[in-house]
């Protein structure tokens, strides 16, 4: 008896643990009004994907000083007005390039525990010379690209919490 009602605790337990490891993928949808920031690397070689993150240390300081109170329109105006800055940065650093400003194809994203989904948004995208590198990928309205240095200190839960606390927002 003592046996049969150990196997069924460590059954018991089991199933337990099982459905709280299962965690399910959340989806949240960006709203339609979102501007998305895309960095393509040249390729996949160490130097590109290098370059791709300086290119973007250098850019994202640019971006965070557009007021995150900003309307929609009013950050699109912004950001339009940083192109030609960031064009004389990207210029310095001898590989051709391309920056669009418009309604861009996005492939689905996934990422901490967040399911970004697939399609064209408006967005400002970099394309480093053949662009067949990953790239670098942020949410700049509602304000979420300058979420990376935070979210160290963020778990899945919490991470996903906050995202969908700025979409409400907006």
């Amino acid at each position: 008896m003592v046996i049969k009602v150990r196997k069924l605790v460590i059954i018991l337990f089991i199933i337990f643990v099982m459905i709280l490891s299962n965690k399910k993928e959340e989806y949240i949808i960006i709203p339609d009004n979102a501007i998305r920031f895309r960095i393509i690397a040249n390729s996949n070689s160490i130097e590109d994907q290098r370059l791709k993150y300086q290119i973007k240390e250098e850019i994202t300081p640019l971006l965070a000083r557009i007021n995150s109170e900003n309307t929609y329109e009013e950050y699109k105006r912004e950001i339009k007005e940083i192109i030609p800055t960031i064009n004389d940065i990207i210029k310095t650093k001898n590989i051709n390039y391309n920056i669009k400003y418009g309604n861009n194809y996005f492939p689905e994203k996934r990422y901490k525990g967040v399911k970004y989904p697939e399609g064209n948004y408006e967005s400002l995208v970099i394309t480093l010379g053949a662009g067949a590198g990953d790239n670098w990928w942020c949410v700049l309205f509602p304000p979420l690209c300058l979420l990376e240095a935070k979210e160290e200190n963020l778990n899945d839960y919490e991470y996903s919490f906050f995202i969908k606390e700025i979409i409400n927002r907006f």
